[in-house]
């Protein structure tokens, strides 16, 4: 073992585990010293697991003894996001209103980890009811950073996960994305991040999902290789689930192809940052030179109705969730405002907002009868200020895929002139989650950036 063995990718772990160079107990072991190292930079994790992860390191270590590894995760470090729920660990959801729940079962993507053998390193801090305005910023938890610049926000709402693969803290982390949050804060550290078409991951005995179908779970990683073994194995229907059941497309990886890709710059008036917009418009023109046809268009989706409609979700799913409860003055102040408001809707705004999400589906589908692949920044912002909360822009890209139940992913392209990381955002049809991880390979290999990290 070398003493970076804590940089080793998912895929590099499975391969000396396999040639009996590495076991999952040393590398666990230089995970947790780099946590112990670096963690009180960016204050990653609500809860951390050691002795957990110990003894399911021990286990695989007998696996691999045994040669009889249970998949190509087994013994691999792993985090979870602090709103996806692992038996036996506090999950807090970044409040004080559930800090003292303690599921008894793990939410089915961890169970499917756990069962493939992955290594539950513990739970990484999250956005209160991980509805953040593009930072983790908690009374309960204090403020995570990011590791390229510890001033700075890692994004929301996975912002711990991350901030931990980021820094060398196990190499994927599970997070939820209901409007950006695994797309903006892989964007906003440098990694691939992929929210899945609604229903593609399973998802039972999980906390009350506020955003509807909005809200899906699906991994960050550092390369595409170590978020497509992860998706493998998170991925199926479950029959508890009726909308996990019947996913159109692939699933498993497609040869690779000429795409017919959108490129969309800006969505309506919302600004972009004009590193955002130059790197971004180079990554374009990087998938323009590795085959693909490549036009530069305006979103063919109404993103005003759109944002008209969000606020219903975020805030009715908000006030549904706290009734019964004693929540005045023991949540953030912003989510108090949220709830008042979400008290006072009726169910035919409600309805108007489903009404209003079946349009944008129903728009995006038409969009993809001529397009493939629709390629937007993730964020229209550099991060900034990690106390403070992002300027409306920052989101322009992400909450409307969302409403379409489409597959989302954050590819890094070239950093900012200051070495900020900054990301393209891959929208495919429903159910193309794996045409678009085959077009983030084919970039990716053109255009590594896996070697690229943080000094902390």
């Amino acid at each position: 073992m070398t003493d970076d063995t804590w940089r080793l990718s998912a895929t590099e772990l499975a391969a000396r585990f396999r040639a009996r160079t590495l076991t999952p107990s040393a590398a666990l072991r230089a995970v947790l010293d780099r946590v112990s190292a670096a963690n009180d930079k960016v204050n990653a994790f609500a809860t951390l697991d050691e002795a957990g992860a110990t003894a399911a390191a021990a286990a695989a270590d007998a696996r691999f003894a045994a040669g009889a590894p249970l998949s190509p995760m087994d013994g691999v470090p792993v985090s979870v996001k602090d709103n996806i729920p692992v038996a036996g660990l506090r999950c807090a959801w970044g409040s004080e209103l559930y800090l003292d729940n303690v599921p008894d079962a793990d939410e089915t993507p961890v169970a499917r980890l756990r069962a493939a053998g992955a290594v539950i390193l513990g739970k990484t801090n999250v956005s209160e009811f991980t509805l953040g305005r593009g930072n983790v910023d908690t009374k309960s938890f204090g403020t995570t950073r990011n590791p390229w610049n510890t001033a700075l926000t890692p994004g929301a709402s996975t912002g711990g996960g991350a901030a931990a693969v980021a820094s060398g803290f196990g190499p994927v982390t599970l997070g939820t994305d209901g409007g950006g949050s695994i797309r903006r804060p892989a964007s906003h550290c440098g990694l691939v991040g992929l929210k899945p078409t609604t229903g593609r991951v399973a998802r039972r005995n999980g906390l009350p999902i506020i955003l509807d179908d909005a809200e899906v779970i699906g991994p960050i990683a550092r390369t595409v290789d170590d978020l497509a073994a992860t998706l493998s194995i998170i991925q199926g229907p479950l029959d508890e689930d009726r909308l996990s059941i019947g996913i159109p497309g692939p699933h498993e990886e497609p040869a690779p192809r000429p795409l017919r890709i959108l490129y969309v710059p800006q969505f309506g008036q919302w600004p972009v940052d004009e590193p955002v917009a130059t790197s971004c418009a180079a990554a374009a023109r990087a998938l323009a030179a590795l085959g693909h046809t490549v036009e530069v268009g305006t979103l063919p989706v109404d993103i005003d109705l759109f944002e008209k409609n969000w606020p219903t979700f975020t805030a009715g799913g908000l006030a549904w969730v706290l009734r019964g409860q004693d929540w005045r003055g023991k949540i953030g102040a912003i989510y108090e405002e949220m709830a008042e408001r979400g008290a006072a809707l009726t169910a035919a705004d409600y309805i108007e907002g489903l009404a209003a999400f079946r349009e944008v589906q129903a728009q995006f589908a038409r969009a993809f009868r001529q397009w493939d692949v629709i390629v937007t920044p993730s964020a229209g912002t550099l991060p900034w200020d990690a106390t403070k909360f992002g300027i409306p822009h920052h989101r322009a890209f992400t909450g409307i895929v969302n409403a379409g139940g489409l597959p989302g992913m954050n590819v890094p392209c070239e950093p900012s002139a200051e070495g900020l990381p900054i990301g393209i955002q891959l929208v495919g049809a429903h159910g193309a989650d794996w045409l678009l991880v085959a077009l983030a390979r084919q970039f990716e290999a053109a255009h590594p950036w896996a070697h690229r990290w943080p000094v902390l």
